[in-house]
């Protein structure tokens, strides 16, 4: 059981690694939309494009017209933040039971 255990505990530095990287994208995102940059720069084409997919659907949530305030960001970084402290910790855990 301890393979099992070894691999849990991989996929979860490997997956905390990635939400944090991914937090670090969407921090950078809203920084570099205050600044009102070209859009045909390509770090700003990247990290739109890394980053849409994901801010999209949660502005459909909180519609930002209203406020005058983009808070997709925030609550992306909310929900990685829950990710990490639930599901990375679970798999952690899990893996640390097993080895």
């Amino acid at each position: 059981m301890f393979i099992l255990g070894n691999i849990l505990l991989g996929v979860a530095e490997v997956l905390d690694w990635v939400l944090v990287m991914y937090m670090w994208v969407i921090i950078a995102r809203a920084l570099i939309s205050w600044v009102n940059p070209d859009p045909y720069n390509t770090i700003v084409q990247v990290l739109h494009r890394l980053t849409e997919p994901a801010l999209k659907p949660l502005r459909k949530l909180v519609p930002a017209h209203r406020l005058g305030i983009d808070l997709s960001p925030i609550i992306a970084i909310l929900i990685i933040t829950f990710a990490r402290k639930a599901v990375v910790a679970t798999l952690y855990r899990f893996g640390m039971s097993l080895t």
